[in-house]
């Protein structure tokens, strides 16, 4: 966690959980003053216990272990605030699992040369404005010897902060891996259930058998067509990713075998799939879903049919999926609630870039984050 700036929201989160009853406006004010105390007490003890050991001819003489202690405080407190600073500015902007060379470098630079210039600034002020002597005096070797030593102290107790940024970063490192990695578990067992749905294969049976009856040639098509959607979920299976074109291709064979059940009732646009970047890939499967999640969440009839559009945006970065909402009830059990959730696990697991959920009085719009197949963080 980081020392002086506030905390970000994912550490607010883990920290309010703790007591969710309180106000958040004094929990901010418990936890900021909390902070505060625990900075001083330190300061306060690295005071006593660095005055103390760094002057011991100051012991019988209270005016001098007066100003020990003064200058110590003043010492240890601009240190203390500088490295802070440079700790929290540096988690932000350099982290130390992805840039580790970087990071290492930044800290030095950061740490002993903000330490160096508090250090020459605090020497300056006591000898040249407090005590009067001529600028001069900073650079005779005494006075440099009074800049090394806290340098020195101030080097050991930067190690240790910085190493502990490192630590708490790479533990951050191991909590997510492990978080995703139950994510992903969690998400390849949603996806096998839906994928092997039987009440999909008891419905495009039903749909079969009226169709070998009434309209051969068209029942010939549908079995392909089925035959298709389940090869697609075989070849699929266990990849992170696949291409986008592949999944619109995939989602016109699923619309046409739903399209076979609702008719008139379900109405969709969506792209072609050849006019899209074969470069752009995303998590197989996902348009099932969202397909799937708005032909159980609404009711569609002929006379009120559900509308569909899927489509990309101006850049192909974006692939929106919006269904106009015609809520129906749901039996007990009938929906887990965690297909979404599921979904959004998965892209952690592949990009920063988040999928979002919207829902107005009259539509329902999921964002998808389409993925370039060059990108490091897909993973094929």
């Amino acid at each position: 966690m980081s020392t002086l700036f506030p905390p970000t929201q994912e550490e607010c989160d883990a920290l309010y959980a703790h007591n969710p009853q309180m106000p958040p406006v004094q929990f901010w004010k418990r936890y900021t003053r909390g902070r505060w105390l625990r900075l001083g007490l330190t300061v306060l003890l690295l005071t006593f216990v660095i005055g103390t050991l760094a002057c011991t001819e100051c012991w019988g003489d209270a005016r001098k272990m007066t100003v020990n202690y003064t200058m110590t405080f003043v010492y240890s407190l601009g240190l203390w605030l500088t490295n802070g600073y440079a700790v929290d500015w540096l988690d932000r902007y350099a982290n130390w699992r992805r840039e580790p060379v970087k990071r290492l470098v930044l800290t030095l630079l950061t740490s002993l040369g903000g330490s160096l210039v508090v250090i020459t600034a605090i020497n300056f002020w006591f000898l040249v404005i407090y005590r009067g002597y001529d600028p001069s005096v900073m650079l005779k070797p005494g006075v440099m010897a009074r800049v090394m030593f806290p340098l020195l102290i101030t080097t050991i107790i930067s190690l240790v902060l910085h190493s502990r940024s490192f630590l708490m970063s790479w533990r951050e490192a191991l909590i997510r891996n492990e978080r995703l990695q139950k994510e992903m578990a969690q998400a390849e067992a949603q996806t096998l259930r839906q994928q092997l749905d039987p009440h999909f294969m008891f419905n495009a049976l039903n749909a079969l058998t009226s169709l070998v009856e009434e309209e051969p040639k068209l029942a010939v098509r549908f079995i392909r067509q089925l035959s298709q959607v389940y090869r697609y979920v075989l070849d699929a299976r266990g990849r992170d990713v696949v291409s986008l074109r592949d999944e619109l291709e995939f989602a016109e064979s699923y619309l046409f075998l739903q399209r076979i059940r609702y008719g008139e009732a379900l109405q969709v646009e969506m792209p072609a799939p050849d006019s899209v970047s074969a470069q752009a890939v995303v998590p197989p499967l996902s348009l099932q879903l969202l397909i799937e999640n708005a032909l159980k969440h609404n009711v569609a009839t002929a006379g009120q049919p559900l509308f569909l559009r899927i489509a990309l945006d101006e850049t192909g970065q974006r692939l929106r999926v919006v269904n106009n909402l015609r809520p129906r009830r749901l039996a007990p059990g009938e929906s887990t609630s965690i297909g979404l959730p599921n979904l959004q696990g998965r892209y952690r697991h592949l990009t920063n870039e988040q999928v979002q959920v919207q829902r107005t009085d009259a539509e329902f719009v999921v964002t998808l984050p389409v993925l370039a197949l060059e990108s490091e963080t897909v993973a094929v």
